[in-house]
């Protein structure tokens, strides 16, 4: 039988073994031999075996358990020292043996898995020098944030050791990068919603998540998390809102749909208005004509009021719903001249009051049209400060 065709990864590790023991553990001599001997021995092959020894000294039986009759070696990542400092050295040695040999990443990725795995049968030091090891690979980009799918294994999970080793990993990835960074790698694997999963069905919410992270010092991670959260049911919200409305819901089911959402993912009400807003100008097909567009815009609003109403019982929500009035007439320019239309529409129809309209007419406006606005309002500000007076002296005269 050829010897070359025979699997047989122990004298693969006795000759990396051999040559790592007689190298000691200056980690730039390690890099050398490690690619000089790439030269000479079936890297392809025994990636496994390669990997397997650069971590834990030797090869790994299922589990994570070092094979007793095996050799070892001590220039490994479990026996260095437990700082960041050490894992950035290693992290430099796998990255400089996987730009020499190409072919090698795809070994690497796996072994990763692998080793998350068997997060159980290492130790807590151990642990703790594969996370800081594995957030700088991911910084540098030797590795990719998919290998991160081993840790929402159900065991490591239940057993709290998946987040407990997912605050050493981010704290050494954000070290290196920033929150954003590590944002975007998530993203690109799709990742970026299901790190909740790192805990228990029971447990996996945003409060609990934000309390553990935070108390771990992680309180940028928490606040992506929760923004994350926060964009998707917002997301959601518009989505189930546009569904109903093109359905023609009453508007009393899609105001208690609106306000369970409100209550379950604690979205304030000014933000609301804003969804609602933009979800009802969206049901419609808009006249090209700028003559015939402000009529059907009163028409369609006229219609739509009650249900814009019922998130308008804050003045907060009020001037948010302005300035999206009149954010939505400057970008749509058949809109221009309908501006004062609507919001004498909606002073009529109880959704605006005259506190906010006032208000945003003195200094809550912004920039976008607002002297074309400013000068449309014009006559109605002047009669809503008249009536206002006028209501004053009469409660005055009653006294």
């Amino acid at each position: 039988m050829n010897e070359k065709e025979r699997f047989d990864p122990t004298q693969f590790q006795d000759c990396i073994i051999q040559g790592l023991t007689e190298t000691g553990t200056d980690l730039e001599a390690v890099a050398k031999f490690l690619d000089a001997s790439g030269a000479k021995l079936d890297y392809r092959r025994y990636a496994e075996t390669l990997f397997d020894i650069l971590v834990a000294g030797g090869m790994l039986a299922p589990g994570g358990t070092l094979a007793d009759d095996m050799m070892r070696t001590d220039v490994c990542v479990f026996a260095a020292q437990e700082d960041l400092e050490t894992m950035q050295a290693f992290a430099q040695v796998f990255n400089k043996l996987i730009r020499r040999y190409k072919y090698l990443e795809k070994g690497f990725e796996d072994e990763v898995k692998k080793l998350l795995l068997f997060l159980k049968g290492f130790s807590e030091s151990e642990r703790n020098k594969l996370a800081m090891l594995t957030g700088v690979l991911l910084a540098n980009g030797t590795l990719n944030a998919s290998i991160l799918n081993s840790l929402y294994n159900e065991n490591l999970v239940k057993e709290g050791v998946s987040a407990a080793f997912a605050v050493k990993l981010f704290k050494s990835w954000i070290n290196e990068k920033d929150i954003n960074a590590v944002a975007a790698s998530l993203r690109k694997v799709s990742m970026d919603n299901r790190l909740m999963e790192l805990f228990p069905a029971n447990k996996q919410s945003v409060e609990h998540f934000t309390k553990y992270f935070t108390e771990a010092g992680l309180k940028e991670l928490s606040e992506y998390v929760r923004n994350q959260q926060t964009i998707g049911a917002r997301k959601e919200l518009q989505k189930e809102l546009q569904e109903q409305m093109s359905r023609g819901d009453p508007f009393k089911d899609i105001i208690l749909y609106v306000k369970e959402e409100m209550k379950k993912n604690n979205i304030p009400e000014p933000v609301v208005i804003g969804i609602v807003w933009s979800s009802v100008m969206s049901t419609v097909e808009w006249n090209k004509k700028e003559e015939l567009v402000a009529e059907q815009a009163i028409k369609h609003l006229k219609q739509y009021s009650p249900l814009l109403a019922a998130f308008t019982t804050q003045g907060q929500s009020e001037l948010t719903l302005l300035l999206k009035i009149q954010e939505y007439c400057y970008d749509n320019i058949h809109f221009m001249k309908a501006f004062q239309k609507i919001v004498v529409l909606f002073y009529k129809a109880e959704v605006l009051s005259e506190e906010p309209i006032l208000k945003w007419y003195k200094d809550a406006h912004v920039a976008k049209g607002k002297s074309v606005f400013l000068e449309q309002m014009k006559k109605f500000v002047e009669w809503l400060k008249n009536a206002e007076e006028e209501s004053e002296s009469e409660a005055e005269e009653g006294d």
